[in-house]
C-alpha cells in the first residue's frame, strides 16, 4: 500500500502572536481613555463671593518747622545834643585918660655925613658879549664803500696742443711695448695700427685701436702693451710738448 504524505500544517511563530496581542490591547486601551475622556462631564466652579475691599484716602499734612528766632534789633543810637554855649557880655575897659601935657623931645642933630670929591676914575672897559648861535647840523653816515671782490687768481696757461710726430723723428721708445701670445693665440698673419697719445713727459695716456685685421684678443694684448710702454719728451722751441703717435704692428704666423 502506498501512503500519501499527509499535509503539514505550519504552526504560527509565537513571538508574532504576543506581538499582534501587544498591539491589539494598546488600541484597545487608547480607544478606552478617549471614550472616557469624551463622556466626562466638567466640574462647575462656584464663584466665590467677596467683600468689596474699601479704601480710605487719608491726606497727609507736612508738619512745618518753627522758623527760627528773628534777630533782635539794634536800639538806635541818638545823635549826641549839641552843647549849650552862654555866652557872657563883658564890660568894656574904661576910657583912657586925656593928656594934658605931651612932652617934646628934641632929638639931636646927627651929624651930616662928609662927601668927598671924585676923582678922575678911568672909566671901566666895555666888554661887549657876543651870543653865537649853535647851529645841531645832522651828519649823515657816508654809505659804505663798496666791497672790492679779491682779485681772480691768474689762469693757468693753456696746455699746449698735442703734436703729430713719428717713431724716430722727435721722438723714440724709452720703453718698448712687448706683445706676447700663447700657443694658439695667434690663428693667422695679421696687422694693426694704434694711435697713441702721450703727455709732455712721455707717459702713453690712450691706445686706440684702428685698421685691424686681427681678432679681438690681439687688439687687446697689443693696447695693453702699449699703455705700459713710453716714449721720450719730445721738446718744441725748449718747452715739453704732448704728442701723437700711430704706430703699425704687423704679426706673421709661423
Amino acid at each position: 500500500m502506498s501512503q500519501s504524505p499527509a499535509p503539514m500544517m505550519q504552526s504560527p511563530n509565537p513571538m508574532k502572536k504576543k506581538i499582534i496581542t501587544a498591539l491589539v490591547a494598546v488600541v484597545i486601551g487608547h480607544v478606552g481613555v478617549l471614550w472616557a475622556v469624551s463622556n466626562m462631564k466638567t466640574p462647575e466652579l462656584t464663584p466665590v463671593e467677596k467683600d468689596p475691599i474699601k479704601v480710605r484716602f487719608v491726606k497727609i499734612v507736612e508738619e512745618k518747622k518753627p522758623e527760627p528766632p528773628k534777630p533782635k534789633a539794634e536800639p538806635k543810637k541818638e545823635p549826641p545834643k549839641p552843647k549849650e554855649v552862654k555866652i557872657v557880655d563883658k564890660p568894656l575897659p574904661p576910657p583912657p585918660k586925656k593928656v594934658d601935657k605931651v612932652e617934646q623931645v628934641k632929638k639931636k642933630d646927627a651929624p651930616k655925613p662928609t662927601v668927598k670929591p671924585v676923582e678922575n676914575v678911568p672909566p671901566a672897559p666895555v666888554v661887549s658879549t657876543t651870543v653865537s648861535e649853535t647851529k645841531v647840523v645832522r651828519v649823515e653816515p657816508a654809505p659804505p664803500a663798496p666791497v672790492t671782490p679779491p682779485p681772480a687768481p691768474p689762469t693757468p696757461p693753456a696746455p699746449p696742443t698735442p703734436k703729430s710726430v713719428s717713431i724716430g723723428n722727435g721722438v723714440s721708445w724709452v720703453k718698448q711695448p712687448k706683445v706676447q701670445f700663447d700657443d694658439g693665440e695667434l690663428k693667422a698673419s695679421c696687422s694693426l695700427d694704434v694711435a697713441i697719445a702721450a703727455n709732455a713727459e712721455g707717459k702713453i695716456e690712450s691706445a686706440t685701436v684702428k685698421n685691424s685685421s686681427c681678432g679681438a684678443a690681439v687688439n687687446r694684448k697689443v693696447t695693453a702693451a702699449v699703455k705700459r710702454a713710453r716714449l721720450s719728451k719730445y721738446i718744441e722751441n725748449g718747452v715739453a710738448t704732448p704728442t701723437r703717435v700711430d704706430q703699425p704692428f704687423n704679426f706673421k704666423l709661423k
